[in-house]
């Protein structure tokens, strides 16, 4: 693996974990498109790791709050919107593992995200605010989260339409999503971490740690921010209609043997 190739599998993982188009899904086509698809676990845990350096940064504050206060309501959403995607990785995840190093299903995913993306879009404006938030919406809104264990279906974008179907405004709807993302890339990368020690280490340089996890983090931060002013003026019927595209695309090449 060169840097060029790690630095640019980092471009796609920062970009697409916040952009509702699905990191997992799109970090195996770019690895596959640069022939990497044993990359391995050590590098895809490095650019989580990116991703969550850009999350924390922008959440700082807030996140400098709950610790201050970790018996607040906002500490309370947070657990309950956490569980199910708890939940379904403890329950699920070598099944939901297997079928993401396949890469079989990623097609339909990829049409199923533009679905819901949709749909979401077509809701009337919310006026929920981080305030507002119930534990039902936290629980509903991360029952999505935990739908999104399948590889291509879009985290971030399950969460957002999640956040639009309970009639949060469309930024409150993003920026729970992000917030909500913290401690599911954080349980993704101690559980990656773990496979560290009982699966063969790949072989990559310090050099290429850094240029993704460099890349990961910048580009995850520029896509949080603006994905939350995206969101406030315009349509996420854009980000369906990739989706789609892709996903047509990818089950014609895997119909017809050429993927």
């Amino acid at each position: 693996m060169s840097n060029l190739q790690s630095f640019i599998l980092g471009i796609i993982q920062g970009l697409t974990e916040f952009l509702p188009i699905s990191s997992t899904g799109h970090l195996y086509l770019g690895r596959h498109l640069f022939h990497l698809d044993d990359a391995g676990i050590f590098l895809d845990t490095m650019l989580h790791i990116g991703t969550l350096l850009a999350v924390i940064i922008v959440y700082k504050d807030i996140l400098w709050q709950m610790i201050r206060r970790p018996f607040s309501r906002l500490t309370a959403i947070m657990v309950i919107g956490t569980l199910p995607a708890v939940a379904a990785g403890l329950l699920f995840s070598d099944f939901f593992d297997s079928i993401s190093k396949s890469g079989i299903t990623i097609g339909w995913e990829f049409l199923a995200t533009g679905v819901i993306l949709w749909l979401a879009d077509g809701v009337k404006n919310g006026s929920k605010n981080l305030e507002s938030i119930s534990l039902f919406d936290a629980f509903f809104i991360g029952s999505f989260q935990a739908a999104a264990i399948f590889p291509a279906l879009s985290r971030s974008g399950l969460t957002i339409a999640a956040g639009l179907f309970r009639k949060l405004d469309r930024e409150t709807a993003a920026y729970f999503s992000f917030l909500l993302s913290i401690p599911a890339i954080a349980g993704g990368v101690v559980f990656q971490g773990k496979e560290l020690f009982t699966s063969q280490v790949e072989t990559v340089t310090l050099t290429n740690l850094m240029a993704g996890t460099v890349s990961s983090a910048l580009f995850g931060y520029f896509a949080i921010v603006g994905m939350i002013n995206f969101l406030k003026k315009r349509s996420l019927k854009i980000f369906a209609w990739y989706v789609w595209i892709l996903g047509a695309l990818i089950l014609t090449l895997q119909y017809t043997n050429l993927f």
